[in-house]
Protein backbone atom coordinates (compact mmCIF):
# COMPACT_ATOMS: atom_id res chain seq x y z
CA UNK A 1 0.00 0.00 0.00
CA UNK A 2 1.16 3.55 -0.67
CA UNK A 3 3.16 5.17 2.15
CA UNK A 4 1.73 8.63 1.35
CA UNK A 5 -0.59 10.24 3.87
CA UNK A 6 -2.92 11.60 1.19
CA UNK A 7 -3.47 8.12 -0.29
CA UNK A 8 -4.85 6.76 3.00
CA UNK A 9 -8.34 6.94 4.46
CA UNK A 10 -9.02 8.44 7.91
CA UNK A 11 -9.31 5.03 9.58
CA UNK A 12 -6.12 3.81 7.90
CA UNK A 13 -4.20 6.81 9.22
CA UNK A 14 -5.64 6.21 12.70
CA UNK A 15 -4.61 2.53 12.60
CA UNK A 16 -1.04 3.42 11.60
CA UNK A 17 -0.84 5.91 14.46
CA UNK A 18 -2.25 3.38 16.94
CA UNK A 19 0.42 0.90 15.85
CA UNK A 20 3.13 3.33 16.95
CA UNK A 21 3.68 4.47 13.39
CA UNK A 22 6.07 7.10 12.09
CA UNK A 23 4.86 10.23 10.32
CA UNK A 24 7.36 11.93 8.00
CA UNK A 25 7.10 15.55 6.87
CA UNK A 26 9.47 16.35 3.96
CA UNK A 27 10.65 19.97 4.06
CA UNK A 28 12.21 21.52 0.99
CA UNK A 29 12.43 24.85 -0.88
CA UNK A 30 11.72 26.41 -4.24
CA UNK A 31 14.72 28.68 -4.73
CA UNK A 32 17.60 29.55 -7.00
CA UNK A 33 20.57 27.20 -7.24
CA UNK A 34 22.55 29.12 -9.83
CA UNK A 35 21.75 28.94 -13.53
CA UNK A 36 22.70 25.27 -13.92
CA UNK A 37 20.09 23.79 -11.56
CA UNK A 38 16.30 24.24 -11.40
CA UNK A 39 14.36 25.96 -8.65
CA UNK A 40 13.02 22.53 -7.67
CA UNK A 41 16.44 21.15 -6.66
CA UNK A 42 15.79 20.80 -2.91
CA UNK A 43 12.35 19.30 -3.50
CA UNK A 44 13.66 16.83 -6.11
CA UNK A 45 16.43 15.69 -3.76
CA UNK A 46 14.09 15.28 -0.79
CA UNK A 47 11.61 13.18 -2.76
CA UNK A 48 14.40 11.24 -4.45
CA UNK A 49 16.00 10.29 -1.15
CA UNK A 50 12.64 9.26 0.29
CA UNK A 51 11.85 7.16 -2.78
CA UNK A 52 15.18 5.36 -2.37
CA UNK A 53 14.83 4.94 1.41
CA UNK A 54 11.26 3.66 1.77
CA UNK A 55 11.79 0.28 0.01
CA UNK A 56 14.61 -0.44 2.49
CA UNK A 57 12.32 -0.32 5.53
CA UNK A 58 11.07 -3.43 7.26
CA UNK A 59 7.79 -4.39 5.54
CA UNK A 60 5.85 -4.27 8.79
CA UNK A 61 7.01 -0.77 9.75
CA UNK A 62 3.91 1.49 9.86
CA UNK A 63 4.69 4.79 8.16
CA UNK A 64 2.88 7.77 6.65
CA UNK A 65 4.67 10.38 4.53
CA UNK A 66 2.92 13.73 4.48
CA UNK A 67 2.74 15.88 1.34
CA UNK A 68 6.06 17.67 0.98
CA UNK A 69 6.21 21.26 2.16
CA UNK A 70 7.76 22.52 -1.07
CA UNK A 71 8.14 26.20 -0.12
CA UNK A 72 10.24 26.87 2.94
CA UNK A 73 12.32 29.65 4.49
CA UNK A 74 14.56 30.99 1.71
CA UNK A 75 15.24 34.59 2.69
CA UNK A 76 18.94 34.21 1.87
CA UNK A 77 18.05 33.59 -1.78
CA UNK A 78 15.34 36.23 -2.12
CA UNK A 79 17.43 38.56 -4.33
CA UNK A 80 17.15 36.04 -7.20
CA UNK A 81 14.14 35.76 -9.49
CA UNK A 82 12.06 32.62 -9.00
CA UNK A 83 12.82 32.09 -5.33
CA UNK A 84 9.72 31.54 -3.20
CA UNK A 85 9.91 32.02 0.56
CA UNK A 86 7.70 32.09 3.60
CA UNK A 87 8.55 34.53 6.37
CA UNK A 88 10.30 33.01 9.42
CA UNK A 89 7.11 33.45 11.45
CA UNK A 90 4.90 31.85 8.81
CA UNK A 91 7.30 28.97 8.19
CA UNK A 92 7.44 28.17 11.90
CA UNK A 93 3.66 28.37 12.17
CA UNK A 94 3.09 26.09 9.15
CA UNK A 95 5.46 23.36 10.35
CA UNK A 96 4.18 23.58 13.92
CA UNK A 97 0.54 23.46 12.86
CA UNK A 98 1.09 20.50 10.54
CA UNK A 99 2.76 18.78 13.46
CA UNK A 100 -0.29 19.59 15.59
CA UNK A 101 -2.51 17.80 13.07
CA UNK A 102 -0.18 14.80 13.06
CA UNK A 103 -0.44 14.68 16.86
CA UNK A 104 -4.22 15.04 16.64
CA UNK A 105 -4.29 11.95 14.41
CA UNK A 106 -2.66 10.01 17.25
CA UNK A 107 0.97 9.92 16.14
CA UNK A 108 3.73 10.06 18.75
CA UNK A 109 6.63 9.82 16.29
CA UNK A 110 7.32 12.52 13.71
CA UNK A 111 10.35 12.95 11.47
CA UNK A 112 10.94 16.41 10.00
CA UNK A 113 13.03 15.46 6.97
CA UNK A 114 14.73 18.59 5.66
CA UNK A 115 16.63 19.06 2.40
CA UNK A 116 17.20 22.84 2.61
CA UNK A 117 19.71 24.45 4.94
CA UNK A 118 17.63 27.59 5.40
CA UNK A 119 14.88 25.52 7.08
CA UNK A 120 17.15 24.40 9.91
CA UNK A 121 16.13 27.05 12.46
CA UNK A 122 12.45 26.44 11.73
CA UNK A 123 12.88 22.68 12.16
CA UNK A 124 14.70 23.13 15.48
CA UNK A 125 12.04 25.44 16.93
CA UNK A 126 9.04 23.50 15.64
CA UNK A 127 10.45 20.22 16.96
CA UNK A 128 10.87 21.61 20.45
CA UNK A 129 7.42 23.21 20.44
CA UNK A 130 5.80 19.92 19.44
CA UNK A 131 7.79 17.94 22.01
CA UNK A 132 6.80 20.33 24.79
CA UNK A 133 3.13 20.40 23.82
CA UNK A 134 2.53 16.75 22.95
CA UNK A 135 5.31 14.59 24.44
CA UNK A 136 6.09 13.53 20.88
CA UNK A 137 9.35 12.15 19.59
CA UNK A 138 10.16 14.77 16.94
CA UNK A 139 13.26 13.94 14.93
CA UNK A 140 15.18 16.73 13.19
CA UNK A 141 16.64 15.02 10.12
CA UNK A 142 18.77 17.01 7.68
CA UNK A 143 20.41 14.82 5.03
CA UNK A 144 23.28 17.29 4.69
CA UNK A 145 24.15 16.61 8.33
CA UNK A 146 24.39 12.86 7.81
CA UNK A 147 27.94 11.53 7.72
CA UNK A 148 29.01 11.82 4.07
CA UNK A 149 30.30 8.80 2.14
CA UNK A 150 34.05 8.28 2.17
CA UNK A 151 36.15 9.36 -0.82
CA UNK A 152 33.29 10.64 -2.96
CA UNK A 153 33.91 14.38 -2.56
CA UNK A 154 36.91 16.37 -1.28
CA UNK A 155 36.57 17.62 2.28
CA UNK A 156 36.99 21.21 1.08
CA UNK A 157 34.05 20.82 -1.32
CA UNK A 158 31.85 19.24 1.34
CA UNK A 159 32.62 22.17 3.63
CA UNK A 160 32.28 25.03 1.16
CA UNK A 161 30.11 23.67 -1.65
CA UNK A 162 27.05 24.85 0.22
CA UNK A 163 24.67 25.57 -2.62
CA UNK A 164 24.60 24.25 -6.15
CA UNK A 165 28.04 22.74 -5.77
CA UNK A 166 29.21 19.22 -6.56
CA UNK A 167 26.96 17.43 -4.05
CA UNK A 168 23.61 18.84 -5.17
CA UNK A 169 24.61 18.90 -8.84
CA UNK A 170 25.66 15.24 -8.74
CA UNK A 171 22.42 14.12 -7.11
CA UNK A 172 20.39 16.10 -9.64
CA UNK A 173 22.37 14.55 -12.52
CA UNK A 174 21.27 11.17 -11.13
CA UNK A 175 17.70 12.02 -10.03
CA UNK A 176 16.59 14.53 -12.66
CA UNK A 177 19.23 14.78 -15.40
CA UNK A 178 16.93 16.51 -17.90
CA UNK A 179 16.54 19.44 -15.49
CA UNK A 180 20.28 20.16 -15.27
CA UNK A 181 21.69 22.79 -17.64
CA UNK A 182 24.99 20.99 -18.10
CA UNK A 183 26.46 23.72 -20.31
CA UNK A 184 26.26 26.13 -17.35
CA UNK A 185 28.01 23.91 -14.80
CA UNK A 186 31.07 25.70 -13.41
CA UNK A 187 33.33 26.12 -10.39
CA UNK A 188 31.58 28.66 -8.18
CA UNK A 189 34.20 29.95 -5.75
CA UNK A 190 32.92 31.36 -2.47
CA UNK A 191 33.78 34.01 0.07
CA UNK A 192 33.64 31.28 2.72
CA UNK A 193 36.36 29.25 1.01
CA UNK A 194 38.60 32.29 0.65
CA UNK A 195 38.14 33.25 4.31
CA UNK A 196 38.99 29.70 5.40
CA UNK A 197 42.11 29.75 3.22
CA UNK A 198 43.16 32.95 4.97
CA UNK A 199 42.86 31.20 8.34
CA UNK A 200 40.07 33.32 9.84
CA UNK A 201 37.88 32.00 12.62
CA UNK A 202 34.97 33.96 11.22
CA UNK A 203 33.33 32.36 8.21
CA UNK A 204 30.08 31.78 6.39
CA UNK A 205 29.51 28.60 8.42
CA UNK A 206 31.47 26.69 11.06
CA UNK A 207 32.66 27.72 14.50
CA UNK A 208 31.66 31.38 14.12
CA UNK A 209 29.43 31.99 11.13
CA UNK A 210 27.73 35.17 10.03
CA UNK A 211 24.27 35.62 8.55
CA UNK A 212 24.67 35.72 4.77
CA UNK A 213 22.68 36.32 1.64
CA UNK A 214 23.56 34.02 -1.26
CA UNK A 215 25.07 36.84 -3.30
CA UNK A 216 27.49 37.58 -0.43
CA UNK A 217 29.20 34.24 -1.02
CA UNK A 218 29.09 34.32 -4.83
CA UNK A 219 27.30 36.88 -7.05
CA UNK A 220 25.74 34.08 -9.16
CA UNK A 221 24.09 32.51 -6.11
CA UNK A 222 25.87 29.13 -6.22
CA UNK A 223 28.89 27.99 -4.22
CA UNK A 224 31.11 24.97 -4.85
CA UNK A 225 32.82 23.22 -7.72
CA UNK A 226 29.94 21.72 -9.68
CA UNK A 227 32.47 20.58 -12.30
CA UNK A 228 33.33 17.68 -9.98
CA UNK A 229 29.80 16.28 -10.26
CA UNK A 230 28.72 13.28 -12.31
CA UNK A 231 25.65 11.08 -12.48
CA UNK A 232 27.67 8.19 -11.09
CA UNK A 233 28.71 10.29 -8.11
CA UNK A 234 25.06 11.27 -7.64
CA UNK A 235 23.98 7.63 -7.59
CA UNK A 236 26.53 6.87 -4.86
CA UNK A 237 25.40 9.88 -2.83
CA UNK A 238 21.71 9.04 -3.14
CA UNK A 239 22.33 5.41 -2.18
CA UNK A 240 24.38 6.47 0.85
CA UNK A 241 22.01 9.12 2.16
CA UNK A 242 18.95 6.94 1.50
CA UNK A 243 20.47 4.13 3.55
CA UNK A 244 21.04 6.52 6.45
CA UNK A 245 17.52 7.89 6.15
CA UNK A 246 16.03 4.37 6.18
CA UNK A 247 18.09 3.53 9.25
CA UNK A 248 16.88 6.70 10.97
CA UNK A 249 13.23 5.94 10.21
CA UNK A 250 13.59 2.44 11.63
CA UNK A 251 15.33 3.76 14.77
CA UNK A 252 12.53 6.31 15.19
CA UNK A 253 9.98 3.48 15.15
CA UNK A 254 12.04 1.44 17.64
CA UNK A 255 12.56 4.35 20.05
CA UNK A 256 11.21 3.76 23.57
CA UNK A 257 8.70 6.56 24.13
CA UNK A 258 8.90 6.06 27.91
CA UNK A 259 12.18 7.98 27.70
CA UNK A 260 10.10 11.12 27.08
CA UNK A 261 8.88 12.29 30.48
CA UNK A 262 6.38 14.91 31.58
CA UNK A 263 7.76 15.12 35.11
CA UNK A 264 11.21 15.67 36.58
CA UNK A 265 12.74 13.81 39.49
Amino acid sequence: MSPWWQDRTPQEVARIAAAGGVAVLPLAAIEQHGEHLPLSTDLDIALGLLAAALPQLRPELPICVLPALAVGLSLEHSAFAGTLSLSPETALAVVSELGERVAAAGFKRLVLFNSHGGNKAVVDLAALKLRAAHRMLVVRANYFRFTPPVDVLPVDELRHGLHGGALETAMMLHLAPTKVRVERIADFDSLGRRMAAAGTLLGAEGEAGFAWMAQDLNPCGATGNACLASAGMGARLVTHYAQQLARLLQETYDFDLSCLRDEIA
